[in-house]
């Protein structure tokens, strides 16, 4: 099974992307770090008689990169209570892909895929953060992607979550859920 990380924080080495390091050592995988390309706000066209237009950016070369990938984990810091910008912007673009004649089997082969979310956030993170959670679920229920599970960690100053011992716990236990499908499937 392969792996892309994509990861929606904009600090390097952040609290969302030491917990995700934490989380994917020793295994291989394509880090995707969403601050690195241009993505550009959806305009819904969804109405208009021209349809989705291509917006000039870098959001198709992301697709591109996911899709080949079995096992999509998605990193991102809270930020007032759900993902980040970044991390929105590129799922609200799902809404073009799917109308997208260059990919035609985008919710097809999205739907073969399993996802994990690593969240990282202060202000009571583990209980103020599971909306976001709940986000996730209904954006992988109507793609058909298989929530596999996620980690709320919590940190605000840098490299906090790693005082997070619950959180580094969880992060072991995805890394071993992860390398055990890895072992079954002969890789």
């Amino acid at each position: 099974m392969s792996i892309a990380v994509i990861y929606g924080g904009t600090r390097h080495n952040g609290n969302s992307e030491l917990l995700t390091e934490y989380v994917i050592q020793e295994l291989a995988s394509e880090k995707i770090h969403l601050r690195d390309f241009n993505i550009q706000p959806i305009i819904d066209m969804r109405h208009s008689k021209d349809g989705f237009q291509d917006r000039n950016d870098d959001y198709n070369s992301i697709i591109d990169r996911i899709l080949p990938h079995d096992i999509l984990i998605f990193s991102t810091p809270i930020y007032w209570y759900s993902m980040s910008g970044t991390m929105k912007n590129f799922i609200d673009r799902w809404s073009q892909t799917l109308r997208d004649p260059k990919y035609p089997d985008f919710k097809n082969k999205m739907s073969s895929k399993k996802a994990y979310v690593i969240a990282v956030g202060g202000d009571e993170p583990h209980f103020k953060g599971l909306p976001m959670i709940q986000q996730f679920n209904y954006i992988f229920d109507f793609m058909g992607i298989e929530f596999a599970g996620y980690i709320i960690g919590n940190g605000n100053k840098p490299e906090e979550v790693l005082q997070d011992k619950g959180a580094l716990f969880a992060a072991t236990q995805i890394r071993n859920k992860i390398t055990e499908k890895n072992e079954i499937n002969g890789l």
